[in-house]
C-alpha cells in the first residue's frame, strides 16, 4: 500500500558548522557529493513557473552554477518560456535520495546574453542542435511522423554546415532570493536551513522540520 511506503533517513546530518556564508558554495559542495555518490541524474531539477494562478512544473537540467545563480537552457517559445516572460519569479527543487537531501530555491529569472547561449548551443551534440530546430516545443503536432520528418529536413539542411542557434532558443539564469537546504534525519526530525537575501546579504535560519 502507498501509505506504508516510507524511509527513515539515517546517513547524514547538517549542522551550523557545516554551513557556508554563501549558499551557492554549499550548493556546489552538495552537487559534487551527489555526483561522487552516483546519484542518478544529479543535475535534474524541478522548475516551477506560475501563470494565471496555476503553478506548472517540469524537470529541466542544471547546466551551470554561476556566481549569479542557476543556469538552464530551453526554447523561449515553449510553455515555460512564455510563462517566464509573463512572470519571471520561479522555484527550483533538487532531490538527491542517494544522500537523503533536498534543495529548494526561489528566484528571479533572467535571460543569458546571446554570446553565452550561442557558446552552449555549439557545445551540445549535433543531434541535439538539430532537435532544437525540429521541435517547436509545446506546440501541438498531429503525429510522431511529423516530428521525425522535421528532424530529417533540418538534418539535410545542415548536412555540410555549422548549425546556427535558433533565435527562439537560449539560456536563463535564476538569481536566488531564498535557498533552503534539507537533510533527512531519523524519525522525521530533519535538518533544515533557509538562506534569505536581505539588503544584499544572506541571512540564515534553522527551520523546524
Amino acid at each position: 500500500m502507498l501509505k506504508d511506503i516510507r524511509n527513515n533517513y539515517t546517513q547524514y546530518s547538517l549542522d551550523e558548522t557545516d554551513l557556508d556564508n554563501n549558499p551557492l558554495e554549499l550548493f556546489r559542495k552538495w552537487m559534487k557529493e551527489a555526483i561522487e555518490h552516483g546519484q542518478a541524474e544529479p543535475t535534474a531539477m524541478t522548475l516551477a513557473t506560475c501563470e494565471n494562478g496555476f503553478p506548472d512544473t517540469r524537470i529541466v537540467l542544471l547546466k551551470e552554477v554561476s556566481d549569479k545563480g542557476f543556469v538552464f537552457f530551453t526554447n523561449y517559445l515553449s510553455a515555460k518560456g512564455k510563462q517566464i516572460e509573463k512572470n519571471n519569479k520561479v522555484s527550483l527543487n533538487f532531490f538527491w535520495p542517494a544522500l537523503e537531501r533536498q534543495v529548494r530555491i526561489k528566484g528571479i529569472t533572467e535571460k543569458l546574453n546571446e554570446k553565452e547561449s550561442v557558446a552552449y548551443f555549439h557545445s551540445r551534440p549535433r543531434e541535439s542542435q538539430i532537435g532544437a530546430w525540429a521541435s517547436r516545443q509545446s506546440a501541438p503536432i498531429p503525429d510522431r511522423d511529423t516530428l521525425e520528418q522535421q528532424y530529417l529536413l533540418f538534418q539535410e539542411k545542415y548536412r555540410d554546415s555549422i548549425i546556427e542557434k535558433p533565435d527562439y532558443w537560449g539560456g536563463y539564469v535564476v538569481l536566488p532570493v531564498v535557498i533552503e537546504f534539507w537533510q533527512g534525519r531519523p524519525n522525521r526530525l530533519h535538518d533544515r536551513f533557509r538562506y534569505t537575501m536581505e539588503h544584499s546579504a544572506w541571512t540564515i535560519k534553522r527551520l523546524s522540520p
